[in-house]
């Protein structure tokens, strides 16, 4: 299943791609579950960022490395996370983090992520908390690169 956000900010992609530090980490996490951070090695390929959610019913690892980052010819940053031990129900979890030149200015963050889990019709049913997930996102990334 994929979950497809864009997001318009006023700072430039590089800045953008500086920003992603281990406290906006810990800013755009959603109140629930809670999430501990373990382990924040950055955003460039081989870094590995290992969290803990607590679900109040049991605490889940959760740990993704980053597969490959960059900057592309059109001028976008880049970095991809990609689940290696994943709370059920998930099975697969491929994030790419894009920061788009802004076409007046400034950038777009474009939060892409795909997931799986053993079922579609699970992968279904648990889109709207995805997407709420990122959406969360959304007004965080403002306030931070204005």
């Amino acid at each position: 299943m994929r979950v497809l956000l864009r997001t318009a900010v006023a700072q430039p992609p590089a800045a953008v791609m500086a920003g992603f530090t281990r406290a906006l980490f810990l800013a755009l996490a959603p109140p629930f579950p809670q999430l501990t951070l373990r382990r924040f090695d950055g955003c460039r390929r081989g870094d590995r960022v290992e969290i803990e959610l607590n679900t109040l019913v049991k605490k889940l690892a959760w740990t993704s490395l980053i597969t490959d980052d960059g900057v592309r010819p059109d001028g976008t940053h880049y970095f991809i996370d990609e689940g290696q031990t994943l709370p059920p129900p998930l099975r697969y979890w491929r994030h790419q983090h894009l920061i788009e030149p802004g076409p007046a200015g400034g950038s777009v963050i474009v939060d892409d992520l795909e997931y799986r889990t053993a079922s579609p019709v699970l992968d279904r049913l648990l889109y709207p908390a995805m997407w709420a997930q990122f959406a969360w996102r959304k007004p965080i990334y403002r306030r931070w690169f204005k």
